[in-house]
C-alpha cells in the first residue's frame, strides 16, 4: 500500500495591525488643471478628489513599502523575524524580477521568509489578504505581512485628461496572524476578463525594448496607465455591489451587520453609488480617503483603513467590508474584523 502524504492544519486568522506611508508632497487640483485644460470643480464633481500625494525621487516604491511594513510591525508589537511570509501587491515595481517582496525582506533584515509579488491591480491587497488567511488556515504560514504599494506617478501621463488627476502614490500594510475566532471571512473574487482592455498600461516591455536607443526615437511611448472611465464606472458600481453582497452572504452577514465599509478608493461617486446600490444603512462608516489622497491602486484599502482608525479609534475591532477592483478586470472582497488598538 502506498504511503499517504502528510498535511498540515492551521487556525483562523485576523488582522493584527495596520500601517502606512504617505509621500510628503501633497498636490492639489490647482497644480494639475492647467496641463489638462480642466478645473478643480470639474475634477471634484466627477471623482470627489481634492488632492493627492506624489512621491519624489527620494521616495521609491521600495522605500514606501518598507516604511509601511515597519509601521505595521511596530503597531503589531512584532519584529520582521516573526514574519514567515511576505506578500506584496503592486503594479508599479519597475523590475520584472526579482520581486519587490524579496527586496523588502532584505531591507528589513529577514531574507529567509517566503516572499512574492502579486499583480491584481487595485484588487491586489484584497487578493493578498485572502491568500494570507488561507496560508494560515492551512498551516502553511503562521504570521503574514501583506503590503500594497504603488508609485503610479511613474506610470501616469501628466497630460492625459482622463487619468492625470486620478492616480497617486503611497503604501499600506497589514500583519495577519492566527486567531481563535474568525477574523477574516471567505473571499468573493473573480474577473470580467472580456473587458480587460478597459484599463491598460501600454506598450509592453518588449515594445519598449524594440524602440531605438531606449525611448529616444520620435513618437516612442512609455507604458503609462490608461482607462475607459465610463466603462469602469458602470462595471464597478453594478458588478461590485453584487460581489460585495456575496462576500457578506459568504460570511453569514447582511449589510445591516456592518460597522465599516472600506472599498478601493477609486472615485467617490463609485463609492457612494455602491453604498446606495447595496442599501447600506447610515450607521455604516464609509472610507473616503480618495478625497485627499487620490487613487493609490493596491495601496488604497490599507491606507484608507489606517486613516479611518486614526481618525475614529473606536472602530478598532469592528466589522468591515473590504472590496478591491481594477485592471483585468478583477475583483476580490471579504469581511474582516478591524485590528485591535495597538
Amino acid at each position: 500500500m502506498s504511503k499517504v502524504i502528510a498535511s498540515k492544519t492551521g487556525s483562523e486568522s485576523q488582522i493584527l495591525a495596520v500601517g502606512s506611508y504617505r509621500p510628503k508632497r501633497l498636490v492639489p487640483n490647482s497644480e494639475i488643471v492647467d496641463r489638462i485644460e480642466s478645473s478643480d470643480e470639474w475634477i471634484q464633481q466627477r471623482t470627489g478628489i481634492e488632492s493627492r500625494r506624489f512621491a519624489d525621487e527620494s521616495e521609491t516604491l521600495l522605500d514606501m513599502a518598507t516604511w509601511a511594513a515597519e509601521d505595521a510591525l511596530k503597531n503589531a508589537k512584532l519584529s520582521i523575524t516573526d514574519i514567515d511570509t511576505l506578500i506584496v501587491a503592486t503594479i508599479t515595481f519597475p523590475f520584472q524580477a526579482p520581486s519587490a517582496a524579496t527586496a523588502i525582506l532584505q531591507r528589513l533584515g529577514h531574507p529567509k521568509a517566503a516572499a512574492f509579488d502579486i499583480n491584481a491591480a487595485c484588487a491586489g491587497f484584497s487578493y493578498g489578504v485572502s491568500m494570507a488567511h488561507d496560508f494560515i488556515k492551512s498551516g502553511t504560514s503562521k504570521t503574514v505581512l501583506v503590503v500594497g504599494a504603488e508609485k503610479i506617478s511613474d506610470f501616469t501621463d501628466p497630460n492625459d485628461r482622463a487619468t492625470a488627476f486620478i492616480f497617486a502614490d503611497g503604501a499600506g500594510a497589514v500583519v495577519i496572524g492566527a486567531s481563535q475566532e474568525t477574523g477574516i471571512g471567505p473571499v468573493e473574487w473573480g474577473s470580467d476578463a472580456d473587458s480587460r482592455d478597459a484599463i491598460l498600461m501600454n506598450p509592453s516591455w518588449i515594445e519598449v525594448r524594440d524602440v531605438e536607443t531606449q525611448l529616444t526615437k520620435a513618437g516612442s511611448k512609455w507604458p503609462n496607465i490608461a482607462q475607459e472611465g465610463q466603462k469602469v464606472f458602470r462595471w464597478a458600481v453594478f458588478s461590485m455591489s453584487k460581489a460585495a453582497n456575496k462576500a457578506l452572504e459568504s460570511a453569514g452577514l447582511t449589510v445591516n451587520d456592518l460597522d465599516v465599509f472600506i472599498p478601493h478608493q477609486a472615485n467617490i461617486r463609485i463609492i457612494e453609488s455602491m453604498a446606495k446600490e447595496m442599501n447600506m444603512p447610515d450607521s455604516v462608516v464609509i472610507a473616503d480617503d480618495v478625497r485627499t489622497n487620490g487613487n493609490t491602486s493596491a495601496a488604497s484599502i490599507p491606507l484608507a483603513m489606517d486613516a479611518l482608525l486614526k481618525k475614529q479609534p473606536e472602530l478598532h475591532g469592528k466589522l468591515a467590508l473590504l472590496i478591491g477592483y481594477g485592471a483585468g478586470l478583477v475583483y476580490a472582497g471579504q469581511v474582516v474584523k478591524l485590528p485591535p488598538k495597538p
